[in-house]
């Protein structure tokens, strides 16, 4: 008796694969990662924020919208120069001049001011120089005063600074010999650029100075984390040009000790401490240098 043939049955059907399982470590190394990486991110981001706003640790500009009346009483004039690609001007500037026959009317201050406030600050300065019989040419850099709006550097200021020279030289025809810069504060620095960038500048005048600005920015608490000495670059650098520049050269100081950046100045050199407000010493300070060092070759 012939056996019964079995059906075929049905094929089973492939099942799925289990799903992957995701080790733990890994995970944890993935959120790691991205944890890492967000923070460099961030650091480095925070870093170019730095850089490009660093000026604002070391420079404070003001902006004025009026020209004061006189400087202390003394007329001055107006003037707009520093023309741009637009032929419009970007500084403005105050010729303060004597009248001729005064005792230094040969002899022009480029003043060079401090890079917090504006101009307006200054306005006593300006009164004793030009009480000396100095004619007196003193301009606001592009980002103070009514110069045109910018952000402030160590280079626009170089450049402002050099517009300066110009106009002076060129425009109005003064002789780089009869030239006599005065920095103060950051502009001290600026000073002595120009100074060590034109031989023919017979003497320069230094009143207390504010550069070599490395150290300011990394007391800053701003700038804590951050590798300011790669990032910083308004130094506004002073120590090591007069260590060099044989200009004749002024240096004040409004402290009881010499400022740190005048002790390994170069001769000729005459330095003198203003330690309390003495405009009786200012005063006799700046004609014995410029007796014995400018008008001598006038």
């Amino acid at each position: 008796m012939p056996r019964p043939t079995s059906k075929p049955g049905k094929p089973t059907p492939p099942q799925p694969a289990p799903p992957d399982v995701v080790s733990p470590i890994w995970l944890v190394k993935a959120i790691a990662l991205t944890i890492v990486t967000a923070l460099l991110c961030g650091y480095l981001t925070l870093c170019l924020l730095f850089y490009q706003g660093q000026w604002q640790l070391v420079l404070h500009p003001t902006r004025t919208s009026a020209n004061p009346t006189s400087i202390a009483g003394i007329p001055y004039e107006l003037i707009r120069f520093g023309p741009d690609e637009s032929a419009t001007p970007q500084l403005t500037g105050w010729w303060i001049p004597v009248a001729p026959g005064s005792r230094y009317a040969a002899i022009t201050i480029l003043f060079l001011p401090d890079g917090n406030g504006s101009l307006a600050n200054a306005l006593p300065t300006l009164a004793s120089l030009h009480n000396l019989g100095l004619n007196v040419f003193a301009f606001d850099y592009r980002g103070y005063g009514q110069s045109a709006l910018a952000r402030p550097s160590q280079q626009t200021m170089t450049q402002d600074t050099d517009s300066a020279w110009q106009y002076l030289t060129a425009t109005r025809a003064i002789s780089p010999q009869r030239i006599v810069p005065y920095g103060t504060g950051v502009g001290a620095s600026l000073a002595t650029r120009l100074a060590a960038t034109h031989d023919a500048i017979p003497a320069l005048i230094l009143d207390t100075p504010r550069a070599d600005l490395l150290d300011v920015a990394i007391r800053d608490p701003r700038a804590t984390l951050l590798p300011v000495r790669l990032l910083f670059h308004e130094r506004f650098p002073l120590a090591e040009p007069l260590s060099t520049l044989r200009t004749p050269k002024l240096l004040l100081s409004r402290t009881t000790s010499p400022d740190q950046t005048f002790l390994h100045a170069s001769d000729p050199r005459f330095t003198v401490e203003l330690a309390s407000p003495s405009e009786a010493l200012y005063t006799q300070s700046l004609i014995r240098f410029l007796d014995q060092y400018v008008a001598i070759n006038m």
